[in-house]
């Protein structure tokens, strides 16, 4: 069942989105060679405790931190450990708020010192494939519209959208209807209407979209080895056009 959130509950969903934003924020400016996911993890709990807000993914369904930091190849979902970042990293960081009864959920891909360039073009198409899909979450359209926007755009580009993790509704639950795949057909699934609050998070790989999750049970990585890219946004549907809530100040 899809939600149709009122003008208070879109408040206090933008009131979690902003917390996120602004955690992700101080996250890019902290990532650097030499430091632990796990020292990113201790800072990402306290500033969003310290805002006023709690970290969503911590016990969700059994998840066993506040954040998920995906180093290269791994996809979505990576543990933070004491694994040290390098330089040439790439890292995925992905943070779910809950204030108030409310969810705000968003993910970006930083990149550690010094990048390849084929890296940086990796992150840049999975940042603008993001965009792109925002910009076709418009009254009228339908869900699998933006999933086609993000598909052609990755496709067009070399590279692969993962098809096993998809984005979602959000609300007063971390997760709702709909599902938003990054890939498909247009023209399918439900119309966007006014009042809709949707993550959208295209997941994007360097070579095979396929993925395999590793023992601990939760990261999930590229069949290949090669790296992937993660982007996210919470977005409100609006009769004017998309309202992105997660977007930095």
């Amino acid at each position: 069942m899809i939600i149709l959130k009122s003008p208070e509950e879109i408040e206090k969903i933008a009131q979690s989105c902003r917390i996120v934003a602004k955690t992700l924020d101080a996250i890019k400016l902290m990532v650097r060679p030499g430091l632990t996911t796990l020292e990113i993890e201790s800072f990402a709990d306290t500033y969003v405790r310290e805002q006023g807000g709690e970290p969503a993914f911590k016990g969700y369904r059994g998840y066993p931190a506040s954040i998920c930091t995906s180093i290269n190849n791994e996809v979505i979902h990576g543990i933070p450990s004491k694994r040290i970042l390098e330089d040439g990293d790439i890292l995925s960081v992905d943070l779910g708020v809950y204030k108030d009864g409310f969810y705000g959920d968003g993910a970006v891909t930083i990149p550690v010192g010094r990048i390849a360039p084929g890296l940086e073009r990796l992150l840049n198409v999975t940042e603008e494939s993001l965009y792109i899909g925002i910009g076709s979450a418009r009254v009228g359209n339908r869900v699998s519209d933006i999933s086609y926007a993000i598909q052609s755009h990755v496709e067009s580009n070399g590279f692969s959208v993962v098809r096993a993790f998809v984005g979602h509704g959000i609300g007063r639950e971390l997760h709702e209807d709909p599902q938003i795949p990054n890939f498909g057909p247009p023209g399918r699934g439900p119309r966007l209407r006014e009042g809709m609050t949707l993550a959208i998070e295209p997941m994007v790989n360097l070579g095979v979209y396929e993925v395999f999750i590793l023992n601990d049970g939760w990261t999930a990585v590229t069949a290949d080895g090669k790296p992937s890219a993660h982007f996210e946004h919470t977005v409100l549907i609006t009769s004017e056009g998309p309202n992105i809530l997660t977007k930095s100040e």
